[in-house]
C-alpha cells in the first residue's frame, strides 16, 4: 500500500457521458470531485489510459466506477427485484494482459493498471470496482431510471466510505 499520507483515496469515474447510461461513472466521479475533501481526488475520464498508473500508485484507495450492462431490460424482466450497484474487490493480475482489453471501448482495465502501477512504480493501493446497471447506450445525455438510481446509490456508498475511513484514521 502507498506510504503517503492519508489523502490518498483515488475515485476514477470513467466512460461516454454523450452515451447516456454510459456516463454513469463519470457523474459519480463529479459528484465526488464537488465535495472537495482533501483525502480525496476524484478523475473523470473517458477511458481508462497507462497515465492513470501513477496516481493510482499515489493512492492508499483506488475506486474505479463504470457503467455495466447488468442493468439491461431483458435481465431485468428476469429478476424479481431492479438491478443494483455492484461493489467488488480488484485483485492485482499476476501478469499484464499482451493486448489492451477493450470493453465497451475502454482500452484498459482496472487491473492491468493496478499492476502496471505495482511494476512501474513499486505501490499497488486497495481497490475496489462499483459498477452501475444501465439499460441505455443511445446517443444523448438522458440518463435512465435505473441508472440514475445506481448514481445515487454510489454517492451514498462513497459518502459513507469517506466519512468512515477519515473518523477511524483520526482515531
Amino acid at each position: 500500500m502507498a506510504t503517503s499520507n492519508f489523502g490518498s483515496i483515488l475515485v476514477i469515474g470513467y466512460g461516454n457521458s454523450l452515451r447516456s447510461d454510459d456516463g454513469a461513472g463519470c457523474r459519480v466521479s463529479d459528484i465526488v470531485a464537488s465535495w472537495n475533501l482533501p483525502y480525496v481526488r476524484s478523475l473523470t475520464v473517458h477511458q481508462l489510459t497507462p497515465e492513470l498508473a501513477e496516481p493510482i500508485a499515489q493512492s492508499e484507495l483506488a475506486i474505479f466506477i463504470d457503467a455495466w450492462v447488468g442493468g439491461n431490460e431483458q435481465s431485468s424482466k428476469r429478476k424479481k427485484s431492479p438491478p443494483v450497484l455492484q461493489v467488488q474487490r480488484i485483485a492485482v493480475s499476476k501478469q499484464l494482459n499482451s493486448a489492451p482489453s477493450v470493453e465497451l471501448g475502454h482500452l484498459s482495465d482496472p487491473r492491468s493498471l493496478l499492476l502496471l502501477a505495482q511494476q512501474v512504480y513499486g505501490e499497488v493501493p486497495v481497490a475496489y470496482s462499483l459498477l452501475l446497471p444501465a439499460v441505455n447506450w443511445e446517443f444523448g445525455e438522458q440518463v435512465s431510471a435505473v441508472t440514475r438510481k445506481s448514481i445515487e446509490q454510489a454517492v451514498d456508498f462513497l459518502q459513507n466510505l469517506c466519512t468512515k475511513l477519515v473518523s477511524s484514521n483520526q482515531c
